[in-house]
């Protein structure tokens, strides 16, 4: 029996960002910058608010529709918070190893300077000794010559005092990598700590998955027939349409009055999505088919789901037949799917990077995978033409 999130879903689209000019000269520019800077802003928030009354609404009349409706959808919002916190702490446990194999490398550097610094001391308690063979008192009580006496105390002076330092710079040494030391251990601490927080968020995971499977599993049971499921799977789209058709009128009138976002500082635009036709990257890696208007990738339950061009997260919430959905308008008049996610990563008014993981795969479920659709003007167009020949 196939889960319901295989259908094709339907998107929108947002052109609404903030502005940020370069400081002007003079403080009415700087004024008058700041201003635009706050309607931006506020005309931003306002498609936000919008946004999200209107999935408010589809949601509640789903869930009266259907009951289960509601079920499954915090379900999978509980399941997706619950694996994004899992990726969290695997992120938390890569920068805590990777702190303290740095720590290690610096406490090896440490003690091999170390045993430089012992050498060095040695040597020079050495050549003091040899120098003397005594003490500088026994120079001065003997019947040496007085120029050779002079030389040997100032020869004298000066090793005692190399030694002093030296032996000054070793204790600092020591102090520092008793410090590393000290910073090795907190850090291991912190380590197997982390570690415990993981099995734990892995096994509310794992609960929280295996709720979601049962309550997929009753879903499904209640349909009699074939006929039965693909009217449901009817009702969703033409909902979705319905909801698609409200959001794109309030993302036109955004669109005519704010500007597009522009590129986040230190990173380049990348190319238009208009003009990737033949070369735009797969947002997952896994067995390829077609279905409906996009493809079904049939990727690793957790592996990343990447956005295929720059653009601003439109939508990302829980749809009926579609699991997780995230949306990603590319400007243009381009949208770009990602449904059936385990979790979330980005919401509403974020901004997102060609390659950047907008979301992971939930588990694969035969030839069902991570879905993927694009949009032009709000009208689906065949994704498979679009994407770059696989080697």
């Amino acid at each position: 029996m196939r889960p319901n999130f295989r259908r094709p879903a339907l998107c929108l689209a947002l052109a609404a960002a903030s502005l940020a000019p370069n400081p002007p000269a003079h403080a009415a520019q700087d004024g008058k910058a700041r201003a635009e800077q706050d309607e931006a802003r506020q005309k931003l928030q306002g498609v936000r608010q919008q946004i999200e009354a209107l999935t408010k609404d589809q949601r509640e009349t789903a869930n009266s529709r259907d009951s289960a409706n509601a079920g499954l959808a915090k379900k999978a919002e509980e399941v997706s918070a619950a694996a994004r916190a899992v990726r969290e702490t695997d992120g938390e446990l890569a920068q805590r190893q990777h702190d303290l194999d740095q720590l290690n490398q610096q406490r090896a550097a440490m003690q091999g300077d170390l045993g430089k610094h012992k050498g060095a001391l040695d040597d020079l308690l050495r050549a003091t000794y040899t120098l003397g063979r005594g003490s500088d008192l026994q120079l001065l009580l003997g019947d040496e010559d007085i120029d050779r006496i002079s030389r040997a105390l100032a020869y004298s002076r000066y090793f005692q005092e190399n030694r002093v330092e030296r032996i000054k710079g070793l204790l600092a040494d020591l102090s520092r990598l008793q410090d590393v030391e000290n910073a090795i251990t907190a850090e291991q601490q912190k380590l197997e700590a982390t570690k415990a927080e993981r099995q734990k968020r892995a096994g509310d995971l794992e609960k929280q998955r295996t709720d979601q499977q049962k309550l997929v599993a009753e879903a499904d049971a209640k349909y009699k027939d074939q006929g039965q499921r693909m009217a449901a799977l009817k009702q969703n789209e033409q909902d979705m349409n319905a909801l698609v058709a409200k959001l794109q009128r309030v993302i036109d009138e955004a669109a005519k009055a704010a500007e597009p976002a522009p590129a986040p500082k230190g990173a380049p635009a990348g190319p238009a999505l208009g003009n990737l036709r033949g070369n735009l990257p797969w947002p997952a890696n896994g067995p390829v088919h077609a279905y409906g208007n996009g493809v079904i990738i049939v990727a690793p339950r957790g592996s990343e789901v990447k956005a295929v061009a720059r653009g601003r997260v439109v939508f990302a919430n829980f749809l009926r037949g579609y699991g997780m959905m995230i949306i990603v308008n590319h400007g243009n008049g381009f949208m770009s799917m990602y449904g059936n996610n385990e979790t979330l990563l980005h919401g509403v008014g974020d901004m997102v990077e060609a390659g950047e993981a907008v979301g992971t795969a939930a588990a694969p479920a035969g030839d069902n995978g991570a879905y993927f659709e694009l949009r032009q003007g709000g009208k689906p167009i065949d994704a498979r033409g679009w994407f770059a020949k696989k080697h």
